[in-house]
């Protein structure tokens, strides 16, 4: 299936409190990559990338559609998630280039992230040439790519 364009009406911007509800919604609405310990992602985390390098959010007629965070102590793609009706849309990939930005931002020449492997999320990434290293002790598929 060809990749749709965006709709010119939609927008990056950095989420704002009360959209961390929309924000777990999303998340919790994805087919794979489900968050199986909801204690591996606490409000407290949430907070910390909201304050700090941000979570990006992509909005469309006022309505979140996904978002993104990037971890700047580590280097790490930590969340990037686009509501399921809206899959397809390059909405993706968009919001993974907000977070490429902010960690380049903040000096790291290397991003790295973890997907479940085989996943439509592991493809979407190595499309974007992501390259897998290993297998984490989680399960998850480790990608990097260069900044």
């Amino acid at each position: 299936m060809a990749a749709q364009t965006v709709k010119a009406s939609g927008r990056i911007r950095r989420a704002r409190p009360e959209d961390h509800a929309r924000v777990t919604e999303i998340r919790n609405s994805v087919k794979e990559n489900v968050l199986r310990d909801p204690g591996r992602v606490t409000v407290a985390d949430y907070k910390w990338f909201e304050r700090n390098p941000g979570v990006w959010v992509w909005e469309e007629d006022g309505r979140i559609l996904g978002f993104s965070a990037a971890d700047t102590r580590d280097g790490t793609i930590w969340a990037l998630f686009i509501d399921p009706d809206h899959e397809g849309r390059g909405i993706g990939r968009a919001l993974l280039a907000k977070a490429c930005d902010v960690l380049r931002e903040a000096g790291h020449r290397t991003a790295t992230l973890g997907t479940e492997p085989g996943s439509r999320a592991e493809r979407f990434y190595r499309q974007a040439g992501w390259i897998a290293l290993h297998i984490d002790k989680r399960g998850e598929q480790i990608l990097r790519l260069d900044l």
